[in-house]
């Protein structure tokens, strides 16, 4: 009798399950070009994979009135997409119609019959996905459907990423507008005050104020390096201490293992400038930031520390929770973004009380999916 043998099967043995890896993979293909919105470029780097889908002879995807792309055979069809469309686009649901309503003429036309299925983003039609076959069974109607709101949903979040985008850029330009014009104010009277008595340090500051006033309001960019935040960081608390003298002390900590680390542009220099402006500034005999950044294993944790007048926990919890009234201190603002760059578990954690100062804990992931300078 011969020996019994046993073998460990294979991974997608059966041909079910490969038909299903297949699909899954051909789906996976268009996600990154339909993530960036329904444009001529995404509709030609995916309308190759969506007819891979269908098994149709050919596929089309369409804005509101006009051809996108084309895969596939027939293209003296191209002419009819457009029109084909406009009426979807109309009819708001998917419909089949005949070669008589988009004929070209050829009796011998291997294409009979032609699929449109709307594109649908919050309510509203901003395109078509067509496919043109010698028939239209009911298995091909329902797939095309089916396609076409997996379609949609790629592009409703492509719409949400580009909201979110702005409302970012919205975020960061509040942030902008809240530096103090008294800051500027004040450093450039600190550097003229040293013109005539220290040139040489006048002429540092100066550069000093004009690399931090570019990396402030620069325009472009959502995230940056962990290294640059501190560096713009630096500069600002250099002029702060030109105005503020032996008053302001300043010691900064930073485990050079977490500089690489992206961080969203302006997240931790509001948090420093709060600290000089409400917790030290109406100190008499001021007092001292401290500054650390270390290494944790996958994250860093960055906290800004000062121990001046500190503040009331009922109005920094009320500016975490979104009350604008409550947050002239800048917390929320930065609390959101940090939340809406890597999720909830990394929002501020602030811990003050009136006359205890106020130290400001930041986690931040070493790596986050999309975030990236």
């Amino acid at each position: 009798m011969a020996p019994w043998r046993w073998r460990r099967p294979g991974h997608l043995a059966r041909e079910a399950d490969r038909a299903t890896f297949r699909t899954l993979h051909t789906a996976s293909l268009t996600t990154g070009a339909l993530r960036t919105g329904l444009t001529t470029d995404s509709a030609e780097r995916s309308v190759r994979h969506l007819r891979s889908l269908l098994a149709a002879p050919a596929v089309a995807l369409t804005d509101t009135e006009r051809l996108l792309a084309w895969d596939g055979a027939a293209e003296v069809h191209h002419q009819d997409a457009g029109p084909l469309a406009v009426r979807g686009v109309a009819d708001g649901a998917t419909t089949v119609r005949d070669h008589d309503g988009f004929s070209c003429g050829d009796v011998y036309c291997p294409i009979r019959k032609a699929v449109v299925s709307p594109l649908v983003v919050e309510d509203r039609v901003v395109g078509t996905l067509q496919v043109y076959a010698g028939g239209a069974p009911a298995g091909l109607v329902r797939a095309t459907a089916e396609v076409a709101s997996w379609v949609s949903g790629q592009l409703e979040l492509a719409e949400l990423a580009d909201s979110r985008a702005r409302l970012m850029e919205a975020e960061v330009r509040a942030l902008r507008a809240q530096i103090s014009p008294h800051f500027i104010y004040n450093a450039l009277n600190a550097i003229a005050s040293f013109v005539r008595t220290d040139p040489d340090r006048a002429r540092d500051l100066l550069l000093d104020f004009a690399d931090f006033t570019r990396y402030s309001f620069r325009q472009h960019g959502e995230y940056t390096t962990l290294e640059e935040e501190l560096r713009s960081i630096e500069r600002y608390l250099v002029l702060e201490q030109a105005r503020f003298g032996d008053r302001l002390g300043v010691t900064l900590r930073i485990a050079p293992e977490v500089l690489p680390v992206t961080v969203p542009v302006l997240s931790l220099q509001p948090l420093v400038e709060n600290a000089v402006r409400h917790g030290l500034a109406d100190k008499p005999d001021g007092g001292t930031i401290t500054i650390l950044a270390e290494d944790h294993d996958r994250e860093a944790v960055i906290s800004i520390e000062d121990d001046g007048v500190g503040e009331d926990p009922e109005r920094v919890r009320r500016a975490l929770a979104g009350d604008a009234s409550m947050d002239s201190i800048g917390l929320g603002n930065v609390d959101e973004r940090l939340r809406s760059a890597y999720g909830d578990d990394y929002g501020l954690v602030v811990e003050t009380a009136p006359g205890a100062g106020t130290r400001v804990i930041v986690r931040v992931p070493k790596f986050a999916v999309g975030v990236r300078p």
